[in-house]
Order: C-alpha cells, then structure tokens, then sequence
C-alpha cells in the first residue's frame, strides 16, 4: 500500500476551510481543481450551481500524509450530513492490489462508484463498507502505462 490519507467532504465550504487548515498546519495546498475543470460525463452531471465548488484539494501536512477534500455535490451532497462526510482514500501500489481492496472491502457493503478509469488517469473507486465507513481506492497509472491502459 502506498498510502492512506484522509478525504474530507464539504456542503460547499470546501475552499474555505482548506485556507484555516493551509494557516493552522503552516503548509500550502498542492493541487486544487472545480467541477468547471471536470470533462463532460452523463455519470455524473454537475449544476451551473456546483460548477464553482471544489471538486478536488490536497494539502501535504508532511511527508507522509496529505489532507484531501472536496465539496458533496448532486446526491452526495443529499446524503452528506456530520459524522459521515470524511472517507479514507487508499493508494495501493499496484492495480491488482487496487482490486482486491476494493473488491473485499465491497462485501456487504455498498458500491458508490465502480473501480474504474477515471479521466485524471487513474483507477478510482468509492464505497460505504458493510461498517458504514466511506472508502476511496484509487490506483494511479504509472506515466509509461498511461497509453496502454
């Protein structure tokens, strides 16, 4: 496993309260995208409303662990409440080991997003475990396997 972080979920207020997080842990954020940037995919619609909303944000806290997050949006957004708007993202180092983890951490659970290619050139997942805890696996292509995967 490569690593695990913790992936936040916002009702819109990402952005701002990944600004108090960059000034209370002294660091600065990494990546940060909106639904805008996000191609065209009649799976998952995005309102003129949610346009402007993050859809992705990482801040490093050091070495090892990034905090990431986003604002809930559509259903998500729906079902969203305190207490369960975080989810752990799992890195594995390879994309059999992507699958497994996805696959027996599916049992009895719920599927959200199938573990499939995603348009940043990823394989990513997401799940509600038969415990209720919120799970993202995402398995990032190596940059000389892009093309052949």
């Amino acid at each position: 496993m490569n690593n695990i972080n913790i992936y936040l979920h916002f009702p819109g207020s990402c952005e701002q309260a990944f600004a108090f997080y960059e000034q209370v842990f002294q660091t600065a954020i990494s990546m940060k995208s909106y639904f805008k940037e996000m191609p065209e995919n009649e799976n998952c619609q995005v309102t003129d409303a949610d346009k402007n909303k993050i859809m992705h944000i990482s801040l490093p806290l050091n070495d090892h662990f990034i905090l990431m997050g986003c604002d809930a949006v559509g259903q998500a957004a729906d079902i969203m409440k305190e207490g369960n708007n975080f989810a752990v993202s799992v890195n594995p180092s390879d994309f059999e080991e992507a699958k497994r983890v996805f696959e027996a951490l599916s049992v009895n659970g719920q599927v959200c997003m199938p573990l499939e290619k995603s348009f940043w050139g990823s394989y990513f997942g997401m799940l509600t475990d038969q415990f209720g805890i919120n799970w993202m696996v995402n398995y990032e292509i190596p940059q000389d396997h892009k093309d052949n995967n």
